[in-house]
Formats: structure tokens, C-alpha cells, sequence
């Protein structure tokens, strides 16, 4: 399989598809065929009590929804990655699920935090100024848990396996974990990075690691972020591979890429290190064809997973919202559109 526009695979959404859950705001929907032959959804989870954004940042936890086809709906099964104390380094907070089926293990790639502050009983009133919140943004890192069965357990590990390093784009936090696992089982991965700026943080960037094996050690081999320019602000990667090489689809933050701000950019690389976007595709829109026909323009269309059966995408999965955009709606949860396939 080459380069393919997913833009113009994309079928109609359905309406009673994906994930939603009462009481919860849903986002990061990861989905895997699991040993049962159903469809288990790795989601993260925080309690509509608080607000969403920055709720996750100290409160999200994530979970397994399961269905018989991908479409769904996908009913909740368990809290797959709870809170487990300050004292770890994802003790607070687990976000950012990405599952993966490799042989007969189960590789769940997240991000995690901590904090030591407060008492979690968070409100309405939540703000980026919380001290626990400011905390928790930086001490976010990637981490990986294993499991023989998608019912777990899941074996969590005492420390990320991507942390910081002072002086580069990734001296802040390092997050949203996109990885590639090859049948030899190593790994390319691809994360989201800032940096510090005084005491301070940067805009987003994204980096590039390696691991000889899933156990790891992982190190980055990125010296400057992918696609470095002012004007070029990417997050939520995914990434796969073709006969042509890697291929990513990435959210766009301000549309100065693909025109469309929050929409997906395309891009593609040869050895997973340099990469180059893509100038006449654009991944995905905002914008959804729903089946009953109508269209809506989504508040938010993030977080985007490809369901690989056979070895071609079959669906597209994203985090989706209500409301005009910036977390401004009233509900979220995980949508997915099936895409037309294509013969290898």
C-alpha cells in the first residue's frame, strides 16, 4: 500500500457508533482486535464534575470499552490504568492510550503524571493557575504497560520509558506517544515535546525515539523537533508503515499546514527520522458526513488512530466534542468513521 489521501476514504460517521459514557468526559480512543476476535477500545476517562481541559491533567484515567465490530457502540468494561498514589510517576493521572497487538503481548504506550498536591476533590472552578495542575504539566511523560490478555493484568512499569533532557526541545514534558512497532520488535516513536523557556514552557513540538525491543531502553534521536518552524504547530501523530516508507497523519493547530485549523496534515518519510508534510494532502476535516446525512462542524477532532485489519486502515477513530471549538462543548466522547479500503 502507498500513500493514501484518508480524506477521500472516509465514509459516513455513524451516529450511534464509538464511545460515550455518562457522568465522564471520553477522549484518546485506541482500539485493538483482541484474542476473543471483539473490538477493545483503550479510552481516557475524567468525571464531568471538573472540567474537561485541565481536568485530565490530574484526574484522567484509562479505561477499556469493548464491541463486536469497530463501529461499536463500545460498552465499558474496566478502569484498565487507575490513579496509584503521588509516589509514582503516573500516579495521578494516565492519558493518552495507544494499543498495539504485537505476537502475544499487548503493548499500552500512554502518558502519565504526578503531583503532590491537593486532595483530589477538584471542581467546577479548576484553572491552569492550580498548583497541582502547573505540577502535573510537568512532570508528564510516556510510559508502557504490558498484558498477555486484553482483559490484562497489566504489568505498569516505575518509570517512564521517555523522560526529559535539559537543554533540548524536549526539556518539559514529553507526551502523546505514537509508536511503530516492527515485527522484530523494536520501536520507532514518535511524542510530543516542550521545552522550558525560563521557568516557563514553549508551543509543541514533536520528537523522534527508538528502542531495540518494546522493553526498551528508548532513546531519542531527534537533535532538533520534526518540521521546526514558527509556523508549524503539530500534535496528536499517528504513524504506520507502507512499502514507500513511514507515513503520519498529525492534528494541524492552527491551520497554517493544511489550511484548516485543528484538521489533519499528511506526511511521509523514508527512515522515520526526516520527515516531509505532505503539500496537496490534507488527512482529515473537522467537518463529518454523519450517516443520516447530515454534516456537522465539530468543536474538536483530535487524537486520530487508524485500525490497521489485514494490513490496511480500515477506520478512523478521533476524540470528538460538541460546542465551537477550544473545549467549549458540553459533551465529548469517541467517534468512528469507516473508510473505504482499498486492494494492497
Amino acid at each position: 500500500m502507498g500513500k493514501e489521501n484518508i480524506l477521500d476514504q472516509l465514509m459516513p460517521a455513524p451516529r450511534n457508533g464509538g464511545f460515550a459514557m455518562e457522568g465522564y468526559w471520553i477522549w484518546c480512543g485506541s482500539v485493538v482486535q483482541g484474542e476473543d476476535g471483539r473490538f477493545h477500545m483503550f479510552a481516557s476517562r475524567v468525571p464531568k464534575h471538573m472540567p474537561f481541559h485541565p481536568g485530565w491533567l490530574v484526574a484522567s484515567e484509562i479505561v477499556r470499552a469493548v464491541a463486536d465490530t469497530p463501529e461499536g457502540p463500545y460498552e465499558f468494561q474496566e478502569i484498565v490504568l487507575p490513579a496509584r498514589g503521588a509516589e509514582y510517576w503516573d500516579g495521578r493521572s494516565t492519558h493518552n492510550p495507544h494499543i498495539i497487538r504485537y505476537k502475544d503481548t499487548y503493548l499500552l504506550y500512554y502518558m502519565g503524571t504526578t503531583h503532590p498536591l491537593g486532595d483530589d476533590n477538584y471542581g467546577e472552578n479548576l484553572s491552569l493557575d492550580d498548583p497541582a495542575i502547573v505540577v502535573s504539566r510537568s512532570n508528564k511523560r510516556i510510559g508502557l504497560a504490558t498484558a498477555i490478555s486484553v482483559n490484562g493484568p497489566w504489568k505498569r512499569l516505575d518509570a517512564p520509558i521517555l523522560g526529559v533532557r535539559p537543554g533540548k526541545f524536549d526539556s518539559y514534558l514529553t507526551s502523546n506517544p505514537a509508536p511503530y512497532v516492527h515485527d522484530d520488535g523494536s520501536v520507532l516513536l514518535i511524542y510530543k515535546a516542550r521545552r522550558y523557556v525560563g521557568s516557563h514552557f514553549s508551543d509543541m513540538s514533536l520528537g523522534v525515539a527508538r528502542a531495540d525491543h518494546f522493553d526498551g531502553p528508548y532513546y531519542p534521536v531527534s537533535k532538533e523537533p520534526l518540521f521546526y518552524s514558527d509556523d508549524i504547530h503539530l500534535e496528536d501523530p499517528f504513524i504506520w508503515k507502507t512499502e514507500d516508507g513511514y507515513q503520519m497523519i498529525a492534528k494541524d493547530m492552527n491551520g497554517n499546514v493544511c489550511g484548516e485549523k485543528h484538521a489533519g496534515i499528511y506526511a511521509s518519510s523514508e527512515d522515520g527520522i526526516k520527515w516531509k508534510i505532505s503539500d496537496d494532502l490534507k488527512a482529515y476535516s473537522r467537518s463529518v458526513i454523519w450517516d443520516n446525512g447530515v454534516v456537522t462542524q465539530m468543536g474538536n477532532f483530535e487524537r486520530p488512530f487508524l485500525l490497521f485489519q489485514d494490513g490496511l486502515p480500515t477506520h478512523l477513530f478521533a476524540a470528538t466534542a460538541d460546542g465551537s471549538g477550544g473545549f467549549s462543548g458540553h459533551n465529548t466522547w469517541n467517534m468512528v468513521i469507516p473508510l473505504r479500503t482499498k486492494e494492497k
